[in-house]
């Protein structure tokens, strides 16, 4: 069973922290968030002072500097991406890297040595690509070294929302998936039900499609 910091994954609820880091995070944790995911790329400069910051909540925390062409807003250069993100590792739980990095390697590496557990993700915002490929990326995701792999797609119908479910259900390992937009946005509830070990959520301001608050996610998991 996938594990970051003292959490086991299972249902678990992840809160997205971007602006006004501290009051976000203290809010996470009312509103019932298990873990809490530092967007780098949200942030100002001073972004470590904010992770000192939310690690007193007690809750565990994931980092990510999310580049662009994967739904990111980090301005500087990749060398300078990469080596910010590993500059959090020492103060992190765990780390979120891009299946698609040229430096992913180095960053699961480094992650390793110091014992967090790893994120490898894949966001494809125009479609939901064949089953095939997407069990493709979930195992290249474990090949590179993922305790976890990642996949958000953008559903065009039910459907692609129903065939990320089956892909989702036969996973040979530790996954969370999500179906993007409006469409999708069912999915944020509905596959933990199906194996998803995580599901995202926001506490002030959604940071993707189809999010829904922390709250109302921890009401109805409780229901289903």
């Amino acid at each position: 069973m996938a594990k970051i910091g003292g959490v086991t994954l299972n249902r678990s609820i992840v809160a997205a922290i971007g602006e006004a880091p501290f009051d976000s995070a203290e809010r996470a944790k009312e509103l019932g968030a298990d873990i809490l995911e530092l967007r780098i790329d949200l942030l100002d400069p001073d972004a470590h002072l904010a992770l000192q910051d939310i690690k007193n909540t007690g809750l565990p925390v994931i980092i990510t500097n999310r580049m662009k062409q994967e739904g990111g807003a980090w301005k500087g250069s990749e060398d300078e991406r990469i080596r910010t993100l590993i500059s959090f590792l020492p103060m992190a739980d765990a780390v979120d890297i891009e299946l698609c990095a040229k430096d992913r390697d180095a960053v699961v590496k480094k992650a390793r040595d110091a014992g967090k557990t790893v994120i490898i993700s894949t966001h494809d915002f125009q479609k939901t690509p064949g089953n095939d490929v997407m069990k493709r990326i979930i195992n290249d995701s474990f090949a590179a070294g993922a305790d976890i792999a990642k996949l958000s797609v953008m559903p065009n119908s039910l459907a692609d929302v129903l065939r990320l479910l089956d892909v989702t259900l036969h996973a040979k390992g530790a996954v969370c998936t999500i179906a993007m937009g409006e469409i999708g946005r069912y999915s944020r509830v509905v596959a933990p039900v199906y194996g998803s070990v995580m599901t995202y959520g926001y506490v002030e301001k959604a940071t993707a499609s189809g999010q829904l608050r922390v709250d109302e996610l921890k009401q109805i998991l409780n229901l289903i």
